[in-house]
């Protein structure tokens, strides 16, 4: 009877061995072992990617000709309309350098953008994460900026040979200087825990008490530019609640964050000209 219950514990001791073992380990051989762990699992995920890239290739060769004709209008129309923002921003960029030349203030963080495929989403309660499919062979830094068409995405925490992770903004871990569209206090943003099917959404702290918001009239939460990693005015989301805070002295709320984040497959990568903003 005794050694059957033996073999039937058998499994959990070699598991508690195991994590022993790798509790006793010195941090340089977990974060070696760890790195080591995702360098062999990276190709496998790079190539999952692509593989998902040919099957959308060829269900888009079933098509029509009459849809692919209508889809190529609407592209050509969404061309122009980037070509003329392209010339909007050359005429604001050398405006804004006028203006800092003529006031002798410092130049705004520069920056050089990489557009990233998404290799896998890797969604708990826990962390907000994107595997994209660019890392050292393109220069990416850990601690860089990632944005997308609707404001903010993450920011890079792993840099890999061909491969990088991105912490998102739902992710608790991340954490970020705002401020309210049109007000220039600073408010603290964090991500919160988010379940893989509820619409993604994160914190603000030290709101001040003349800001209100609500689900009728939200306030629109950009970046502020603190801290000189994102640069201001880049869109976080939409502060739908506040309430004052146990100690009265400020507010705390919620932000509806974009939708789209769940499911992106392109991003773009704000690489720092000058390695020292990060």
């Amino acid at each position: 009877m005794l050694p059957k219950r033996f073999d039937q514990a058998r499994p959990f001791a070699t598991l508690g061995v195991i994590l022993l073992v790798w509790l006793l380990l010195p941090l340089v051989l977990k974060t070696f072992a760890r790195a080591t762990f995702f360098a062999i699992q990276a190709p496998l995920i790079v190539a999952d990617s692509y593989v998902q890239d040919l099957q959308t290739f060829w269900s888009n060769r079933l098509h029509s000709k009459d849809e692919l004709l209508k889809a190529g209008k609407d592209l050509a129309g969404l061309i122009s309309q980037y070509e003329f923002s392209v010339q909007q921003n050359k005429a604001l960029d050398a405006e804004i350098s006028r203006l800092e030349n003529l006031l002798k203030l410092p130049s705004m963080p520069a920056f050089r953008y990489e557009p990233a495929r998404v290799a896998r989403r890797d969604f708990s309660g826990w962390w907000q994460r994107l595997i994209i499919r660019k890392g050292e062979n393109y220069g990416l830094p850990v601690g860089a900026p990632v944005v997308f068409a609707g404001g903010v995405v993450g920011r890079v925490v792993e840099v890999h040979r061909y491969t990088a992770v991105v912490d998102l903004i739902t992710s608790p871990t991340f954490r970020v200087a705002a401020t309210v569209s049109g007000d220039n206090k600073p408010i603290s943003y964090q991500g919160g825990l988010n379940d893989a099917f509820s619409s993604p959404r994160g914190t603000v702290e030290f709101v001040p008490l003349d800001i209100s918001a609500s689900k009728a009239a939200p306030r629109r939460l950009v970046t502020s530019g603190l801290g000189g990693i994102f640069p201001p005015g880049l869109a976080i989301g939409d502060i739908t609640l506040l309430e004052p805070s146990t100690d009265g002295l400020f507010k705390t709320g919620e932000v509806a964050l974009d939708p789209r984040l769940g499911s992106l497959t392109e991003v773009t990568v704000l690489v720092p000209l000058n390695p020292e903003q990060l």
